[in-house]
């Protein structure tokens, strides 16, 4: 491959709309990746980089992690996709998601978790028999209508009607109610005002499409009594939080157990699978189930990858100091850094729970998407573009969080921290 990056991404132009097949990967600078192992990535043209992208955030044992690829290749070698009955596989990771997710008495697995967002919102539609979804500005449940608004809105559009595509139904629209992350009072207000009308309230335990901002105590809580108390379920989107911030998901830390849940990304270290678990009363009704009339099918749903590459990785878990690992590393990521920001006299902090972590360039913690307008955006971009050059890639976007994964050590993170200190200082400079 003689080609550079910019030469490469010029073709991609060419058969694909952007050059990219997901629109946020179109970000600059546009690299070309050709190798990951570990903690690293590699771009074309031979520039190695200490990745805490992590794909946004599915590789919490690192890339390529040997265990992971020999259960791949040994469930591959035997078997494949059948279509019909069921697989060892499937009932192996079922058992082990019950186990360890608190609010799963049963699952059911499909690929991303856009498909497991969407299955957990009909369901409770179906069991409330109610039309309306409550979703908190900022946070992000995928791609289809029914939750792709008031994500990154413009700061002039929180809380107001923000869709986030042309070609949304205004009945999706409409049905999707939007409230501020960590307000219980606009939360019981929007319920009071919506009165038997509210199917669920969907979030994000920790907003981490937004960076990381943290459930304020009792928030959670609150959520869960208001649900009971209007007659609606509650859905823990544990997409990113799942499997990363404990091996039962935030919901174990938290000690607030939702009615469904939504899963995927850490769940199989970056192979595709997502799930949908939740109380059996609920999960009964779908037609999986004879005589459930919520309708569950796609013909990849359990396919032999993803359930072999999620046993292996939450058989790791399970089996080494996983959590425990990252943990110290993300502890000590975060203090190197709030030593730097002080030492600097830079206007920025930094927070993050276990191994997620973000710097915002404002002088207080945001307790939900508006107060993020204080972050200075343009100087966050600049910060990660200047990293990229020393070999730290994080993702050259505003409000973007970054993950450690099992196979980074104190020494990508002591690498990591001096190429903070040099960058700080030169953007200090200037």
């Amino acid at each position: 491959m003689n080609k550079s990056n910019a030469q490469f991404y010029q073709e991609a132009n060419v058969y694909s709309p952007g050059g990219v097949h997901t629109s946020i990967r179109n970000v600059d600078p546009h690299l070309i990746f050709t190798k990951a192992e570990g903690a690293y990535i590699e771009d074309v043209e031979g520039n190695r980089f200490i990745d805490y992208q992590a794909a946004f955030g599915p590789f919490v044992l690192g890339h390529n992690y040997p265990k992971v690829n020999e259960r791949v290749i040994d469930a591959i070698s035997r078997t494949d996709l059948f279509g019909v009955g069921t697989t060892d596989l499937e009932i192996e990771l079922s058992k082990k998601i019950c186990q360890h997710v608190p609010s799963s008495e049963q699952v059911l697995f499909c690929n991303s978790g856009s498909e497991a967002t969407y299955h957990a919102i009909r369901l409770a539609r179906a069991v409330t028999e109610k039309p309306k979804l409550i979703k908190f500005q900022g946070c992000y449940h995928g791609w289809h209508d029914y939750v792709a608004r008031n994500m990154l809105s413009d700061w002039d559009k929180i809380g107001k009607r923000d869709p986030g595509s042309a070609g949304m139904l205004e009945e999706a629209i409409e049905n999707t109610l939007v409230c501020t992350f960590n307000n219980l009072e606009n939360v019981e207000q929007t319920l009071k005002e919506n009165q038997g009308e509210v199917a669920a309230i969907m979030v994000e335990p920790i907003p981490h499409n937004i960076g990381c901002v943290l459930p304020e105590s009792g928030f959670l809580e609150g959520l869960s009594k208001l649900c009971s108390e209007y007659g609606a379920l509650l859905i823990f989107d544990e997409v990113i939080t799942g499997f990363r911030h404990d091996i039962g998901g935030f919901q174990k830390v938290s000690g607030v157990s939702p009615d469904l849940t939504t899963l995927g990304k850490a769940m199989a270290n970056g192979y595709p699978i997502a799930a949908v678990a939740g109380k059996k009363e609920y999960m009964s009704r779908f037609n999986t189930q004879p005589g459930g009339d919520v309708w569950f099918a796609g013909t990849y749903n359990g396919h032999a990858v993803g359930t072999a590459a999620s046993l292996a990785t939450i058989e790791v878990m399970e089996n080494e100091p996983v959590h425990d690992h990252i943990f110290r590393l993300g502890d000590r990521m975060r203090s190197g850094i709030k030593e730097i920001h002080d030492r600097l006299d830079i206007n920025a902090i930094v927070t993050g729970i276990g191994s997620v972590w973000t710097s915002y360039f404002m002088d207080s913690l945001p307790k939900n998407y508006g107060d993020l307008q204080n972050n200075d955006g343009d100087l966050y971009v600049a910060y990660r573009k200047k990293l990229i050059e020393k070999g730290i890639y994080k993702m050259p976007m505003n409000l973007k969080r970054n993950h450690i994964s099992y196979s980074h050590t104190e020494k990508e993170v002591d690498q990591t921290l001096e190429a903070i200190d040099d960058v700080l200082r030169e953007l200090v400079r200037e």
